[in-house]
This record gives C-alpha cells, sequence and structure tokens, in this order.
C-alpha cells in the first residue's frame, strides 16, 4: 500500500521547460546573425553538457553556458550590448511567475490528507526555494529535498533520511530518466505525467516494459484512482 508521494516540481507541479523554450528562441534570435538556428542548438547543448559538473542545473548553469557558447560560436567578437542581453534573458526567466499546471492546486491538497508527499527536485537551490515559495504549495509537503543530481543513489538517500520504504513510495513527475526509472529499480512505484516539452538531456527512448508498479497519466487528476492499484 502507498503511504508516501514523491512529487517532482518542474513540469510536473509547475510551467518550467517552456521558459526555456521561449529563452533559447530568443536566444537563437541574438546569434542568428552569427550562425543558423540548428548550428547555435547544437553549439549550447555540447556547453551545457560539458558543464553540467560544474554549474549542475538550473536558469544560472544556463546562462554561464549560453555567454561561453555565444563566445565560442563569434570567435569572441559579440559585443558587450548582446552579452547584456544574454543576461536580461537569464534574469526574465528567473523572475518569470510560477505557473501552476491544471488540476495542482486542488489535488495536492487532498492528497495530504491521506498520504505523506515529498517533493523532491533538482537544480539551483535559490531558485527552486523561490518556485517552491511562489507555488503556495510548500505546507502541504512533509519534506522538500532539491538535488543536484536525481539517480538511483540520491532517492535511496532521501528515503532512508526519511524511512521510507521503498515498497510503500511512489514518484510522480515528467522526466522517465530522473523521477521513473531509478524509483522503479530501487522497487518503488513510478508515475509518469508527460510534460509537452522535455529537454532533450531528459529523453530516454522508450517507457519501461513489464513493470508492474509502473503508470501513465495524462494529467494530475488522474493519479488519485490510480494509488490504491499500486
Amino acid at each position: 500500500m502507498i503511504k508516501f508521494i514523491g512529487f517532482d516540481a518542474d513540469d510536473t507541479l509547475w510551467h518550467n521547460e517552456n521558459i526555456f523554450d521561449r529563452a533559447q528562441e530568443r536566444y537563437r534570435r541574438l546569434l542568428e546573425k552569427y550562425h543558423p538556428a540548428a548550428e547555435v542548438n547544437v553549439a549550447l547543448f555540447a556547453t551545457e553538457m560539458r558543464n553540467l559538473r560544474l554549474y549542475g542545473y538550473g536558469i544560472k548553469g544556463f546562462m554561464l553556458s549560453a555567454t561561453e557558447t555565444a563566445i565560442e560560436l563569434t570567435k569572441g567578437e559579440i559585443s558587450a550590448a548582446e552579452i547584456r542581453e544574454i543576461l536580461r534573458l537569464g534574469q526574465d526567466m528567473i523572475a518569470h511567475p510560477v505557473e501552476l499546471l491544471p488540476d495542482v492546486a486542488a489535488v495536492v491538497p487532498a492528497l495530504a490528507k491521506d498520504y505523506r508527499l515529498l517533493l523532491i527536485t533538482k537544480g539551483d537551490l535559490r531558485d527552486q526555494e523561490r518556485k517552491i515559495a511562489a507555488s503556495g504549495l510548500a505546507a502541504h509537503f512533509h519534506a522538500v529535498e532539491i538535488l543536484s543530481e536525481k539517480d538511483g543513489a540520491a532517492y535511496e538517500r532521501v528515503l532512508h533520511r526519511h524511512r521510507v520504504d521503498p515498497t510503500e513510495f511512489v514518484m510522480v513527475g515528467n522526466s522517465l530518466k530522473s523521477d521513473i526509472l531509478p524509483v522503479l529499480a530501487l522497487g518503488g512505484a513510478g508515475v509518469h505525467m508527460p510534460y509537452h516539452l522535455t529537454w532533450q538531456h531528459e529523453r530516454v527512448e522508450e517507457a519501461p516494459r513489464n513493470q508492474p508498479r509502473f503508470r501513465h497519466i495524462e494529467r494530475l487528476a488522474e493519479l488519485p484512482p490510480l494509488l490504491p492499484t499500486l
């Protein structure tokens, strides 16, 4: 029987990837006089992956990688005004209001009455704390965990810290790679709720097969009736 529910935050409880998507469109327009959009995309992603171990996930790491990529692609010819525009782009991302996904405002408080909820997310600590506070959801969670990475070892530490038996735990999230597969490997349950945009780094080839504790939903209102089946 499920007693604990873990929720991812970005693109599970509130919109996030669409903010990055719009920012990258502005970034491509800024650099279009130097390189085609496809080349900019490839170069930026390569820089982000190279820098991930240094900066981690989040807007600040994106800003630093975007600046580095712009300098490389322009062979140092990018102007101070254009660098300032990249910084402004990141600042606008940070200032963007938190917009909850459908059903979240009703479903999360309702589930908190019968289950212990854990918010398990990754990214920049300060930015994630800001979004959690602005969401209005913080009071419904037994604990909040902001991780540098979401893999099997990280989930194992979180569950151990909160004395959670994996067999009594389900993780709900939009990323098969970060939210579902590691938890299934630990013996927990996973409910995948995909977002309409997925960052390239989070994509996997296919959903889990022959996993009796794996479910797929399109919106959060479908979650409560599923929980007794896990």
